[in-house]
């Protein structure tokens, strides 16, 4: 017993020395690039950039137990797979950027006792849905939004959404793009996509050359400005359903700034602050659960 801390100590170490090395490697690689050949950085950026994450906080699976499980085709092709409990008025759990499902399980038995169906879904290339346009292992935004859009035209309209870090832009979007819904639930929203550009420039090391041929990808793939999924601009003319935005002032992935700034920007929304929860452990938070079940459900009203 008195070895298994400094072992793991030691692997950690270890760990942070071969990202560093790993690091260290793209960033002369993207330096040279940008500056030769900035079409093909470009191109290797987008590669890095659509890959999906694979930690084992997004893995977690807090489900009560099994649903009813079925699969959906999406728009482009991909497939979703769907979960589903119990009956009443739906709300849709929303997962972020290589999360899936069952990390927003906490909330399902809450919901279905207070007589809604839940319905969950991993998108293409996440959880256990087939792979993406891209392959497997990668994914976009967009493709996230044609999943809910699927899922939603076969379920139908949303008494209340729970979206989770990317997935509270893509469930914003899909109401924005006017599937019905009475109310939102936005836990540890994501940072506007032109800051996450400049943060993923600044840790790769390529420049403008790059930058701008990486937003001309994606603009020909999304068919729009990567702009139109930032938040704020969703709903600061106040069309958007009464939300609820929940950030934690320690989270490490997307600074507490972001949920402040959102709930500001938005004439519906407020805001409610958690401290040490992070970026994953607010999902299955006890507080924070009861405070996201009692908004969507207006049960903690009057």
């Amino acid at each position: 017993m008195s070895f298994s801390q400094p072992q793991r100590a030691s692997r950690s170490r270890a760990a942070r020395a071969r990202y560093a090395l790993q690091l260290a490697a793209l960033r002369a690689q993207f330096a040279a690039l940008d500056r030769l050949r900035p079409d093909a950085s470009a191109a290797r950026a987008m590669s890095i950039w659509t890959t999906l994450p694979g930690n084992a906080g997004r893995r977690k699976d807090f489900r009560p137990g099994p649903g009813e499980v079925f699969r959906l085709e999406t728009s482009r092709g991909g497939e979703t797979v769907v979960e589903s409990w119990g009956d009443g008025p739906v709300v849709y759990l929303v997962h972020g950027w290589g999360g899936w499902r069952g990390q927003l399980g906490e909330f399902v038995a809450p919901l279905v006792g207070l007589g809604h169906r839940v319905v969950a879904f991993d998108a293409p290339s996440h959880g256990e849905a087939g792979p993406g346009v891209l392959g497997a292992g990668k994914g976009t935004i967009v493709e996230m939004i044609e999943a809910l859009e699927a899922v939603a035209k076969h379920v139908g309209p949303a008494a209340g959404l729970v979206g989770h870090s990317l997935g509270c832009h893509v469930a914003s979007a899909v109401v924005h793009r006017g599937v019905p819904a009475e109310r939102l639930a936005l836990i540890a929203p994501s940072n506007d996509f032109g800051e996450i550009i400049d943060q993923f420039a600044g840790i790769l090391g390529f420049g403008e050359a790059t930058a701008s041929r990486m937003e001309r990808i994606m603009v020909d793939f999304l068919a729009e400005p990567i702009s139109a999924f930032d938040l704020p601009p969703l709903g600061a003319d106040g069309a958007m359903p009464p939300t609820l935005v929940v950030h934690d002032r320690l989270d490490k992935e997307t600074s507490f700034a972001v949920g402040e700034r959102l709930a500001a920007a938005w004439p519906s929304a407020r805001l409610l602050a958690t401290e040490g929860l992070g970026h994953q452990r607010i999902l299955a938070d006890d507080g924070v659960v009861r405070a996201v079940v009692d908004f969507v459900t207006g049960s903690g009203e009057g």
